[in-house]
């Protein structure tokens, strides 16, 4: 029988979570409204996508509100199907993803508001009603308390986004990516229905509160967890069910692939701990090790295949496989840790679990957005046409550039400080009574540091080839800096990033109800030093992001006051040294391929790779790498043949004659009777 966490009392009057309902029917109201005048970007551009904004940000401080107070509230909706009405709830879990996804959203919003231009793909008004529908659908899958609810939102959200996903549908590589995502996406419903089926326990009662009250045996309930892993590790993009991540981030447009990068696959984090952590109250510690290996894996891999990619966009695709692979790896830690009995190890795993989430929602959706604007400004994707645009565009590079420090992980933006939570919660394994456990972390830990470094590697090759050096091709000396609606989207990402850098111990500490209703515990922090963050306070070790601040800005100014008073009288300016070449082009340069070189050298297996070598008489030679999976070829390929075979043998016994169909039917009765004589 499956040990229960004792949850806060609910509040009696749920104004929170009405509140939160009424901003959902807000948005779907704001894209119905699209289609008044459908082609009109004004209408949707200037009036609704703002007005979506600020409705998302609304979002954010109800959320917020709620998750300070730290209650439950519940609400039950009269529609739905006969005695199966719709079931909200509104607590901490479902509080702080709420908050990441207004957040998020507002500034996401904003920048959609001044990107989307007419003839591109579909009218302004219809893209509007998918993207503020899927805002909405994404709202109701955080509160949604019955399987029913969460299901009906799930698939909406499932359909909004591949809609969106394919605006260029005339495009048929974009189709294709489409069907690839709509294909894994309903691949996940079936194991979440399943999931849902197994937790009822027998009993016909689909709600959460049923469902924690279930008495799953050990054997059934590891069932529930398994396919809840598969489910929403296909929509989160674990490996190798990530396939469709890398094809439709690059399709789909820059705001609609920082909404699902930012904040659908966080949705699938936010069901993985409410299965998890929730509905199978006190987790068996070894559950942990699936999520915790299959993250590690997942870190390793997104990375090195971000690293060689040559398009900026599946770049970054390949970087939310990764960083969604340290978020599995947290929720994997957590799970070991609870159930061990080691709450206080187990809630810091959790927090860097939901700080990494919260970071990577501002990150990514700042660096998608980047990219959008360089997409708009150039028509170019490929990083080898690209280079020189922060002369062209300052305030899309400078901008740019907090997000890329950020994810780098550098101190003291808010990557670092997740990275460093989920590297100090690995520090406290000793504590576990398995020693087969004990001899593994250390060899987990070595994989964690090594993506945090190559991801460093990977933004330095994003940022540098982009932005600086010289423009790869003349027509990029017609690129232009963004909108004002633009910036002011990047603008607010950008501060979000370095807002979670310099105070994560206010964070953290509004991240406690969280941990205190999963794993019935909070990580202490000391009251007398609100600027100290230490994961746990009677360890010596600990970090002050703005003592570190503090101390690089004096650092850069004495250094710049030094400079100047020293040289001063002596000062002469001249070009900068080209180390005795002279003339220098963009083709001296370091290329994408050129960066990724040592990476697919080093680690050749993992990839599967494609050189187009330029002839000897080519006057302006070219040499071209395509790298792709191993993993398609070897898992997704053979189940393509074996489906195709299958419907192939299917549709000859389609001969649309009616003699034939009599004949299936004779001998069906025949195969019947058979079986009830011999019974």
């Amino acid at each position: 029988m499956m040990h229960r966490l004792v949850h806060p009392v609910a509040a009696p009057f749920p104004m929170l979570l009405i509140g939160c309902v009424g901003l959902l029917l807000g948005w779907t109201v704001i894209g119905l409204a699209g289609l008044v005048r459908p082609r009109s970007v004004v209408l949707a551009g200037r009036l609704l996508f703002p007005l979506g904004a600020l409705l998302g940000l609304a979002l954010a401080v109800l959320a917020g509100a709620s998750l300070l107070g730290g209650g439950i509230e519940r609400l039950i909706l009269p529609i739905g199907l006969p005695n199966l009405p719709m079931h909200l709830r509104l607590d901490p879990l479902s509080s702080i993803f709420l908050l990441l996804l207004g957040a998020s959203s507002f500034g996401i919003s904003l920048f959609a508001g001044g990107y989307f231009r007419v003839g591109e793909g579909t009218a302004p008004g219809l893209l509007c009603l998918q993207y503020h529908l899927f805002l909405a659908a994404m709202g109701l899958v955080l509160i949604a308390d019955d399987a029913y609810s969460f299901l009906v939102a799930w698939e909406v959200m499932a359909l909004a986004s591949y809609f969106l996903v394919t605006t260029q549908h005339r495009i048929a590589e974009i189709r294709r990516a489409g069907f690839i995502y709509l294909l894994m996406a309903h691949v996940g419903a079936i194991c979440l229905l399943l999931c849902f089926g197994v937790l009822q326990g027998g009993g016909w009662h689909f709600t959460f509160h049923a469902m924690r009250s279930a008495h799953l045996s050990l054997g059934w309930a590891t069932v529930a967890f398994a396919l809840a892993l598969l489910g929403f590790g296909a929509k989160a993009g674990l490996v190798p069910l990530h396939v469709w991540l890398p094809e439709a981030h690059p399709a789909a447009p820059s705001p609609v692939s920082a909404l699902m990068s930012g904040v659908m696959l966080k949705t699938a984090v936010y069901g993985m701990l409410r299965v998890g952590l929730d509905l199978l109250g006190r987790p068996v510690w070894w559950w942990g090790l699936a999520p915790l290996i299959l993250g590690l894996f997942t870190i390793v891999y997104g990375v090195l295949f971000a690293a060689v990619q040559t398009d900026m966009k599946r770049l970054l695709a390949y970087s939310s496989v990764e960083n969604i692979g340290m978020v599995f790896t947290g929720i994997g830690l957590t799970i070991v840790f609870a159930g061990s009995g080691l709450k206080v190890i187990a809630a810091l795993a959790l927090l860097a679990t939901l700080y990494h989430c919260l970071n990577h929602a501002f990150m990514k959706s700042l660096l998608f957005l980047g990219t959008g604007s360089v997409l708009h400004a150039t028509g170019e994707r490929n990083l080898g046409r690209l280079g020189g645009l922060i002369h062209r565009m300052p305030w899309v590079a400078w901008l740019t550039l907090i997000g890329t420090l950020a994810i780098a992980g550098l101190p003291p933006l808010n990557g670092f400080v997740s990275e460093w939570l989920l590297l100090q919660s690995f520090l406290f394994t000793g504590h576990l009574p398995h020693a087969f456990v004990n001899l593994l972390i250390p060899m987990a830990m070595a994989l964690v540091v090594l993506g945090a470094a190559l991801a460093g590697y990977v933004m330095v090759k994003f940022y540098g080839v982009i932005f600086l050096g010289q423009p790869r091709e003349a027509a990029l000396a017609r690129a232009h800096d963004c909108g004002w609606l633009e910036r002011i989207g990047l603008t607010w990402l950008a501060l979000g990033c370095v807002a979670l850098g310099l105070f994560p111990l206010q964070v953290i500490r509004a991240l406690g109800a969280v941990t205190h209703q999963l794993v019935g515990a909070v990580v202490p922090q000391s009251s007398s030093h609100w600027w100290l963050l230490a994961p746990v306070p009677d360890r010596s070790v600990s970090y002050e992001p703005l003592v570190f601040l503090t101390a690089t800005l004096a650092v850069v100014l004495m250094t710049v006051l030094a400079v100047r008073l020293t040289y001063r009288q002596r000062e002469r300016r001249g070009p900068a040294w080209d180390c005795g070449a002279g003339n220098l082009t963009a083709r001296m340069q370091d290329t994408a391929e050129g960066f990724g070189q040592p990476i697919r050298h080093l680690f050749r297996p993992f990839f599967q790779i494609e050189r187009e070598l330029p002839e000897p008489t080519d006057r302006a030679p070219r040499y071209r790498v395509v790298v792709r999976e191993r993993i398609w070829r070897l898992v997704y390929e053979p189940i393509s043949g074996a489906v195709e075979g299958l419907a192939n043998t299917a549709a000859r016994l389609q001969q649309g004659r009616i003699s034939v169909y009599l004949l299936y039917s004779f001998l069906t009765l025949l195969v019947l009777l058979a079986v009830a004589l011999l019974r």
